[in-house]
């Protein structure tokens, strides 16, 4: 079992705040089963987000021979040190997770590794703005609330199954790894929480010739997921789109796969 030095916020003088969405974890279970999920190596470019008390922080640095982590919140940044049984491994970067330019962590040969318990009042911008870098991510491992990795995970003719899925899953290969019960945190969530893998693809196996349009297409039917595609799409396709593409314009949207997505936001011609 891992030593985690800090379990209860509250007997280390720290409140959670709500404007940061801090909940910490504390489960000694579940953070050794993410750490085995993430089997972090010696020589590896490991970067955890929102380190919080350290619960997962000091496994991690355990593991590994240098560990950054970004932290927003300037008082739990201060006491990070004093929280990891190895301080001289940690490097820690003040920042807006959601905003940090993950470039500057590249490192030659060393692709990154991202962890993370995110914070469930930003996880999908800040998914959306760490996929931006996945030329240079080797994979991430995340903790959200379980409907929201649900939908990452989702595939077609599910009620999950919606942009969420498809533009994560265009970018990623996403693998729904266990779930977290709210009792692991303190406080403790009004949802389930589960824990996912991102490996970011170095070559998508389906590449769209404007990846804008892509997005713009698909967040447009998954707003009128009721209506058929042609009567989503009115305006947006060349007459004869979906006969090109050999796609039902009766369908609705949770009905197409990737490469029908793709295939069809080719044909955009606004």
């Amino acid at each position: 079992m891992y030593q985690i030095n800090a379990l209860n916020p509250k007997e280390e003088g720290h409140q959670a705040r709500k404007r940061f969405g801090q909940n910490f974890l504390h489960d000694q279970r579940v953070i050794a089963k993410i750490v085995r999920s993430v089997n972090p190596r010696p020589g590896e470019n490991i970067v955890e987000i929102g380190p919080g008390l350290a619960a997962l922080t000091s496994p991690l640095i355990g593991e590994c021979d240098a560990l950054t982590v970004i932290e927003l919140d300037r008082d739990l940044a201060a006491g990070l040190p004093g929280r990891v049984p190895y301080p001289e491994r940690l490097t820690i970067i003040e920042a807006d997770a959601l905003k940090y330019d993950y470039t500057e962590l590249f490192q030659d040969e060393r692709p990154l590794r991202v962890v993370g318990n995110l914070p469930y009042n930003i996880s999908t911008p800040l998914l959306f703005h760490l996929i931006q870098f996945g030329a240079k991510v080797k994979d991430m491992h995340f903790m959200l609330q379980k409907e929201v990795v649900d939908r990452i995970t989702a595939s077609p003719n599910s009620k999950e199954y919606g942009r969420l899925s498809v533009m994560i899953q265009y970018y990623c290969k996403p693998t729904f790894l266990f779930e977290v019960p709210p009792g692991s945190f303190n406080p403790p969530p009004k949802v389930t929480s589960a824990v996912f893998r991102l490996e970011p693809y170095a070559v998508k196996p389906i590449i769209a010739n404007n990846e804008k349009a892509l997005a713009r297409l698909v967040s447009h039917v998954f707003t009128q997921r009721r209506k058929t595609l042609r009567n989503s799409l009115k305006g947006m396709l060349a007459e004869d789109a979906f006969e090109k593409v050999g796609i039902d314009p009766m369908a609705r949207p949770e009905t197409l796969s990737m490469a029908q997505f793709v295939a069809l936001s080719d044909q955009v011609v606004n």
